[in-house]
């Protein structure tokens, strides 16, 4: 089983198409949807669980939508993959063999390392991806 399922991509995208839009106007399910090639109604569900997280907020109205509920450097990616994943684990038991043991704790402790990262990071992975779009002739 994926550590991170379609629910976590889906809502990390969502995420990220909040960060991108950078301003103070909310951006409505649809066009988070569309721009994220999301279903409508699968998306309005993560939205609200990223909103029971307080994650998200929504604006109610004909200029509603949603926006980042704080800051994107105070949002964790593992705090969104936690409020639509449940807890995250590498094994759902432990093993007889304490070595093993030891060994699924490292890998965890190494997942949390990297989910630690804030939302705004995302930023440093689209700059990484602009870069490996440019070549030469």
């Amino acid at each position: 089983m994926a550590l991170i399922s379609s629910k976590g991509i889906y809502g990390l995208n969502a995420m990220y198409e909040l960060l991108k839009h950078d301003n103070n106007i909310p951006l409505r399910a649809s066009q988070i949807a569309s721009r994220a090639d999301i279903p409508l109604n699968y998306l309005e569900q993560l939205l609200g669980k990223l909103k029971k997280a307080g994650l998200v907020e929504s604006i109610r109205g004909v200029n509603g939508g949603f926006l980042l509920a704080k800051s994107p450097n105070d949002i964790c990616i593992k705090d969104i993959i936690i409020a639509l994943e449940g807890d995250i684990r590498v094994v759902d038991d432990k093993s007889n063999n304490h070595i093993l043991n030891l060994f699924f704790d490292d890998i965890g402790n190494e997942i949390l390392t990297m989910l630690s990262l804030s939302l705004v990071d995302f930023k440093k992975y689209q700059d990484r991806y602009n870069a490996s779009l440019h070549y030469n002739i």
